[in-house]
């Protein structure tokens, strides 16, 4: 098996002060022409779901409630996996390029989670016109925006 190396490059703060991501300082520079794009691709760590028993799991009893009744864990959002990396596009509320803060809308990761990358969001290749999805969860919110006020504790079996 080939060891690849990953760095974080900051942190995501959830907490009382808000959701933001902070940059280490030498990565400040890299925000230079973000501003423009209403929302960022956010790559972070599910630090705490980081052992060994938990990159080995491969499949997990129906963690949705109209699911099948065991999934693979690539057909699910867990940070369950061999590298619990995640994915979240964000709204990019107003950067700070003095101090390396971007405060953004909401983010599903705790606070002090570390930061991967964070790439432009741009529809030419992020965004699927016409996405298809299995008929257990195809009552989903079709959009970021519709997510907010969707019912999501009623979907889940945890």
């Amino acid at each position: 098996m080939t060891i690849y190396k990953v760095n974080s490059i900051g942190v995501i703060c959830n907490n009382e002060e808000g959701v933001f991501i902070k940059l280490e300082p030498q990565f400040i520079p890299a925000l230079k022409a973000l501003e423009g794009f209403s929302h960022i691709n956010v790559f972070w760590w599910f630090s705490d779901f980081d052992s060994e028993q938990f990159r080995s799991t491969l499949v997990t009893d129906q963690p949705y409630k109209n699911a099948p009744e065991q999934m693979g864990i690539f057909a699910t959002r867990s940070p369950i996996r061999p590298n619990p990396i995640a994915l979240t596009v964000v709204e990019v509320i107003k950067i700070d390029y003095q101090n390396g803060i971007i405060q953004i809308g909401y983010i599903d990761a705790n606070d002090n989670t570390p930061l991967l990358d964070i790439k432009p969001y741009t529809p030419s290749l992020d965004r699927v016109e016409v996405p298809v999805v299995p008929e257990w969860c195809n009552h989903w919110p079709k959009s970021l925006e519709q997510s907010a006020s969707f019912a999501w504790e009623n979907e889940f079996n945890f």
